[in-house]
């Protein structure tokens, strides 16, 4: 299964990085970001969530929270976390099954996605890497919010 624009992406709940439980539903508040990614502390993945932790205040002006799901566990997340000094949530999806249901799973575990979604949950825009190595910048993510807003 994946989501499209215009679904209503499914609810999850997942353990976040400071081991209590996250639910989507209960902690959108006007647009949320979810990046799925592949893993802590590989060099594309920090490189992406890097630069969003650079541009928060950009998405925070956009009314976005950025939340990022890897198969990683909470202890690991809690690490990576710390050493980029990371400013969001980072959601643990152990067995890919979240990912799955937004189509951001392949063959090798998660797949880079990224999914704006509204306060209704309601998926604004999806965008699935068709290789890992590639990345959605923050410029053209801002940009992107900026034109659905």
């Amino acid at each position: 299964m994946s989501v499209k624009v215009g679904d209503i992406a499914p609810d999850f709940t997942l353990t976040a990085d400071n081991g209590k439980p996250y639910q989507l539903s209960k902690n959108i508040k006007d647009k949320i970001l979810l990046v799925f990614y592949p893993g802590d502390g590989t060099p594309v993945c920090t490189a992406q969530l890097c630069e969003y932790r650079d541009g928060i205040s950009e998405f925070k002006d956009l009314g976005v929270e950025v939340v990022g799901i890897s198969a990683n566990d909470t202890k690991s997340h809690k690490k990576f976390k710390k050493d980029q000094n990371l400013p969001f949530p980072l959601l643990t999806d152990e067995n890919g099954e979240v990912a799955e249901q937004y189509g951001a799973k392949g063959w090798f575990g998660i797949k880079r996605a990224v999914y704006v979604l509204d306060k209704d949950r309601k998926v604004r825009y999806a965008h699935v890497e068709p290789v890992s190595v590639f990345r959605r910048s923050l410029s053209e993510l801002t940009d992107v919010i900026k034109r659905i807003s």
